[in-house]
């Protein structure tokens, strides 16, 4: 083992000076300073502003969406300056001339160039997407056909998971025609068949007292129902239709929810309903 150790040794001195070595050893040193500065200082840098989020009053009049898109836009700006620096500074104790290298890039910096004008037409579409409202974290909308729950809006990239639980990653850049299904609220448009000799007083005021039972206890129905009443669909068929609306995405489920609730009520007070399949539509 010694032999060993002496050889290793042995080795260094043939190759290195030790004022090679010394260099070398504080070199190191100073990266792994630079590393845990960095690390701490990105930490205390987020717990700062996860803090001027909570405790902010100016902040605190936004809605939930709006306030983690903001506070994500300000995560990634801190994220870019600070790995931007480190770089530069990890070039810098390595001696390596960043000045000299980027003047004679040639080739190199044609590419760099292209890419980073790809990397500038995300940042300004980026900034024009928060700053407009296009969308913020938690909006269902569509994009590029694709289609699902904004997770993340940052300045270079915005995440969508699809509704099959897909995560897509979309430069900024390539967005141009949005379609956001959260900004208003959502329709069930539910049409219940009836027998053209149904009486349909009796059947307004079942709907209505099923209704009143159950809007109340429905916390995805954002206002009063509208009873548009009978109506005959292009088929020919006869039908009693109820308007709901609902919070954006919750429309099917309110959907079967009150239908089975209107044909139990129906059938219970006497209304017999044709055993047909009647299409229905949701907005």
């Amino acid at each position: 083992m010694n032999t060993s150790l002496f050889a290793t040794i042995d080795i260094i001195k043939k190759y290195f000076t030790m004022d090679d070595v010394d260099r070398i050893v504080r070199k190191a040193i100073s990266l792994a300073i630079l590393i845990i500065v960095f690390m701490i200082t990105k930490k205390i840098l987020h717990i700062i502003l996860e803090r001027s989020f909570e405790t902010s009053l100016k902040f605190s009049k936004y809605r939930k969406g709006r306030k983690e898109t903001i506070k994500k836009l300000i995560e990634n700006t801190i994220d870019y300056s600070l790995y931007f620096i480190l770089i530069y500074s990890i070039l810098t104790i390595l001696g390596v001339p960043i000045s000299s290298l980027l003047a004679g890039a040639g080739i190199a910096g044609v590419a760099i160039g292209l890419g980073a004008q790809g990397f500038l037409s995300d940042l300004v579409n980026g900034f024009f997407i928060i700053f407009e409202q296009q969308f913020d974290v938690g909006d269902s909308v569509s994009i590029n056909d694709i289609t699902g729950n904004i997770t993340s809006v940052g300045l270079r990239t915005t995440q969508i998971k699809g509704f099959d639980g897909t995560l897509h990653f979309i430069p900024n850049r390539s967005i141009t025609i949005v379609s956001n299904l959260s900004r208003f609220e959502s329709r069930a448009t539910i049409d219940i068949p009836l027998y053209l000799t149904a009486d349909l007083d009796k059947v307004k005021q079942i709907i209505e007292e099923v209704n009143a039972k159950e809007i109340p206890k429905d916390e995805d129905i954002v206002k009063e129902p509208y009873i548009v009443g009978p109506q005959v669909s292009d088929n020919g068929r006869f039908t009693y239709r109820i308007n709901l609306y609902t919070k954006n995405g919750q429309q099917f489920g309110v959907y079967h929810k009150f239908y089975t609730l209107y044909q139990a009520a129906l059938i219970t007070n006497g209304i017999p309903l044709p055993t047909v399949t009647i299409s229905h539509t949701q907005a």
